[in-house]
């Protein structure tokens, strides 16, 4: 079954791709958010052509040759771009085939152990200790995630002391059976981050995120090894010969790949396999309720080395005001600290009508591309 056409419907933050086969047979998926209209032109210029007239099953096949294909541009905008055509596609056939497709990829519609994940710096040790224990009571959350440290912060706080101050604060708040987990965004250098870890690693913290620039993989190696703490890291990596790098130099203990940001559901699974060969788990990063939240719950229904959870977003319309609307009825709802994978088929998921309504179209087809 060939690949008829290519459409997007975009804004600035999200865009939904659709595919549609010969046959008329449909499937949705997404690029990655975050300047996805330029994503979108990449996806029309530079995906499409490779794909349009294509056998849609052959998944695989077009994510190996659409990078041949642009050799020139190794960067993080195509990939991006092929993950929206991947994740489509993937959709397409759970559709046609009546299964959601973790069980597409040998996995089984259920449950997903989740962490609540917060994206917030602006915010007192007090109060964001406070609103997580209002979700743990809400929802049943067993583990979270909270931000140490700032944004490529080249060792410097978000404000002084606030690092000092959150880590005990949130341990305090929460019994030993609630995991908490820290993210650093690439604030550190080596010999600071190995100072905060061990400060980590008496506070009982277990997860300790991209602590050096992501790109310094050197800098991260010499954390990993100085540390009993997981050190983890990927989301940004969307080169599978920096992955095979990452993972034969052990340089994290938990990989995190993205699944919108590394291209989409093969070149994953690809990563995962490499990490389960290592004997590495995998829990990739999904940091907003756009798809790919949805495209990692079924990704850990498949694989044997999942990691111990899926990273679910707190943040809401007032921190993420383009989320809102996305789709005709949420995917995501957490009980008893679990999102729920079901049987519906493909991604399970319906892009809302008014949103699209609103969104920037463009199509590409055969006739365009010839």
């Amino acid at each position: 079954m060939k690949i008829r056409a290519i459409e997007t419907f975009t804004t600035q933050f999200v865009c939904f791709v659709r595919v549609t086969a010969e046959d008329g047979a449909q499937g949705w998926g997404q690029v990655a958010p975050y300047f996805a209209d330029i994503t979108a032109e990449v996806l029309h210029r530079q995906v499409a052509p490779y794909a349009l007239g294509q056998n849609a099953f052959d998944i695989a096949h077009l994510m190996d040759i659409i990078p041949d294909r642009e050799h020139k541009f190794p960067g993080a905008y195509l990939r991006r771009a092929m993950g929206g055509l991947d994740t489509a596609l993937f959709d397409l056939r759970g559709r046609l085939e009546e299964k959601p497709v973790c069980e597409l990829l040998g996995g089984t519609p259920g449950r997903v152990r989740a962490y609540g994940s917060s994206m917030k710096r602006d915010i007192t040790p007090r109060d964001e200790a406070e609103r997580l224990k209002r979700l743990q009571d809400r929802h049943g959350f067993t583990a979270f995630k909270f931000r140490i440290g700032a944004e490529c912060g080249r060792d410097r706080d978000e404000w002084p002391g606030r690092t000092e101050d959150i880590v005990p604060t949130m341990r305090a708040a929460f019994g030993d059976d609630t995991a908490l987990l820290v993210d650093a965004n690439s604030c550190y250098a080596p010999k600071k981050a190995i100072e905060m870890g061990r400060f980590l690693q008496d506070n009982g913290i277990s997860h300790y995120e991209e602590p050096c620039p992501y790109w310094h993989y050197d800098q991260t190696k010499q954390v990993s090894d100085a540390l009993d703490i997981d050190v983890t890291g990927g989301e940004q990596d969307c080169s599978l010969v920096d992955w095979k790098r990452m993972i034969d130099g052990r340089i994290v203990d938990v990989i995190q790949p993205d699944i919108c940001y590394l291209g989409g559901m093969v070149r994953t699974l690809q990563v995962a396999k490499m990490a389960e060969d290592a004997g590495l788990p995998c829990t990739p990063h999904a940091a907003n309720m756009s798809m790919v939240t949805l495209f990692t719950m079924h990704l850990l229904r498949a694989i044997p080395n999942a990691g111990k959870y899926l990273e679910f977003s707190i943040e809401g319309a007032d921190y993420y005001p383009w989320q809102e609307g996305l789709f005709a009825s949420s995917p995501y709802t957490i009980d008893d600290g679990h999102a729920t994978v079901t049987d519906a088929p493909g991604w399970g998921v319906e892009v809302n009508p008014e949103w699209l309504a609103k969104s920037t179209y463009k199509i590409s087809t055969q006739d365009t591309h010839a």
